[in-house]
């Protein structure tokens, strides 16, 4: 398993048990509180001070960065959306930012994700 495949399992896991943390204000305070173990920002984020913000509190706190392709995938895999009768995400909410709090589980995606860090 590559990080492409374990980074969606790991935040769709995350969300599930609560712990995941969607948006700046939220990234933000879980960064602050020293709750956080993973960020991840969408690289098609168009404001550039949002970034910077995240990424400088990230290395404060030794938080480590990945990144997703677009603010729709992350909003897609946070559960900031719709799923119609086929199974399908409908309705797509993006979110530059999410920080995950808490795994969940631990499970072989986890593991990738944490090996990936160092």
């Amino acid at each position: 398993m590559d990080i492409n495949a374990a980074l969606p399992l790991v935040v769709r896991k995350s969300q599930a048990h609560g712990g995941l943390a969607r948006g700046l204000h939220e990234a933000a305070k879980a960064i602050e509180k020293h709750n956080a173990h993973l960020c991840v920002i969408a690289d098609d984020c168009d404001q550039p001070d949002y970034v910077k913000l995240v990424k400088a509190l990230c290395t404060d706190h030794n938080v480590e960065v990945l990144h997703a392709p677009s603010a729709k995938t992350i909003g897609e895999w946070a559960g900031l959306c719709k799923i119609d009768s086929e199974g399908k995400a409908r309705k797509v909410v993006g979110c530059s930012c999410v920080v995950v709090k808490d795994y969940g589980e631990q499970h072989e995606a986890v593991e990738v994700v944490q090996q990936h860090k160092d």
